[in-house]
């Protein structure tokens, strides 16, 4: 395999999760007869430029196809996140009805509306068409395509460059990261700034959340990896923000290397903190696999435990997540998880890929009065425990798995 960023030869590998099929690959009754495609999942970091990185088995095409139903807003601690970046922004960058913004992976529009509703000028880069149509819905245009150079070029020619260029938890789902970079580059204004969020590879390691690992995410990325591949495209970070948004990410702050943004303290603070934890070297990675194993055979301990006992589970949250920790521990059928609530009607009524545990609605909760709830999406588990307080009422209690197993009642 050769590195996606600098073409060097990759032959670390980090962790192999053996295979599994697409996380969001979602199913419907009819089609759990059917065989399903399991593509390798196997990370492997590059020893040149510390970029951490899966193979694209599974095509991005394929990934985010019409039937995609990840929907942002259905997550109103994200869409709040969303809204104060937003109030935080426009005076921060001095936009106005004569500016211009982009978000590539717009998603549903659960960012764009709040610039619609400050009559800023906006549009987004959404290749997942099932998405595009709740955006529209919220007066959000959509450019139905995957982004790159090429596209790039033409958004420049029909709308010209843009003076804000955002991109929330892309950046690690794009296969060929140079040309995608060299894209923000082409479409930026002379003075204007790119952000972008990503999940923060040294929390991953850290605290061992290898369930954010799957086959849509092709990179997982550090400030030291990502200001090389930005620095290669012409760009420079002049700032960074450590935020608590999917169990710790990075929000870096961009532009043309002629600009004379003064780069922030909080850039090298950052970097320093990588290279403290060992990041570019081999070791942690080593110590990270060994950590996946013991978590692997205490959660099937644990559920082993629980059915011995007649207990009954449910998760809450058919998140990707959940689809990666259920395949690489082997968990098949609703024999040991009785069913996965979730509040998105779209995923309701179906299936998780490779497990196949139905999905039911969050309401579905009261009536089989589960035992213990698997909390799947971690990242906002007080939000869930909020939502969910009621079955404490018969005795149910929360539990988390990632980094360690958590019972909360």
């Amino acid at each position: 395999m050769k590195c996606r960023f600098c073409g060097r030869e990759i032959k670390e590998t980090v962790i192999d999760l053996v295979n599994a099929p697409p996380s969001n690959a979602y199913l419907r009754e009819e089609q759990l007869n059917d065989s399903e495609i399991y593509y390798p999942l196997k990370i492997m970091v590059c020893e040149h430029c510390w970029l951490v990185q899966v193979d694209e088995y599974a095509s991005s095409a394929d990934i985010f196809d019409d039937d995609y139903l990840y929907f942002s807003s259905y997550s109103s601690s994200w869409v709040e996140h969303a809204r104060k970046y937003v109030e935080m922004i426009i005076p921060r960058l001095s936009l106005s009805s004569n500016s211009k913004v982009m978000e590539i992976a717009s998603n549903d529009g659960y960012l764009l509306q709040f610039f619609v509703k400050s009559q800023i000028p906006c549009v987004g880069v959404e290749p997942s068409t099932s998405t595009i149509q709740e955006a529209a819905e919220k007066g959000v245009e959509s450019i139905p395509e995957f982004f790159g150079t090429q596209l790039a070029k033409w958004i420049v020619d029909t709308r010209g460059k843009q003076n804000l260029i955002i991109g929330n938890n892309v950046l690690a789902h794009v296969p060929d990261i140079n040309d995608f970079v060299e894209g923000l580059q082409i479409s930026l204004a002379r003075d204007g700034t790119i952000t972008m969020e990503f999940p923060h590879l040294l929390n991953l390691l850290k605290y061992v959340q290898f369930d954010t690992i799957y086959h849509e995410h092709y990179s997982y990325l550090s400030l030291l990896s990502v200001q090389q591949i930005f620095s290669a495209h012409g760009l420079k970070i002049y700032d960074v923000e450590e935020l608590p948004t999917h169990g710790g990410s990075l929000r870096i702050y961009a532009c043309h290397k002629s600009d004379d943004k003064p780069i922030s303290s909080s850039v090298p603070s950052v970097l320093q903190s990588e290279i403290d934890y060992g990041l570019n070297t081999l070791d942690v990675y080593v110590t990270f696999r060994k950590q996946v194993e013991n978590i692997r055979n205490d959660f099937l301990e644990f559920l082993i435990r629980l059915k011995k006992e007649k207990k009954c589970v449910v998760g809450y949250g058919a998140a990707a997540k959940g689809n990666t920790l259920f395949n690489y521990c082997g968990i098949k059928g609703n024999q040991m998880i009785y069913a996965v609530a979730d509040a998105s009607p779209h995923k309701q009524g179906r299936y998780l890929p490779g497990s196949h545990i139905p999905i039911i609605s969050p309401e579905a909760i009261k009536n089989i009065k589960p035992d213990y709830l698997i909390i799947i999406p971690w990242n906002i588990k007080q939000e869930i425990m909020n939502q969910n307080a009621y079955i404490r009422e018969w005795g149910g209690k929360f539990v988390t798995i990632i980094p360690r197993i958590e019972i909360s009642e």
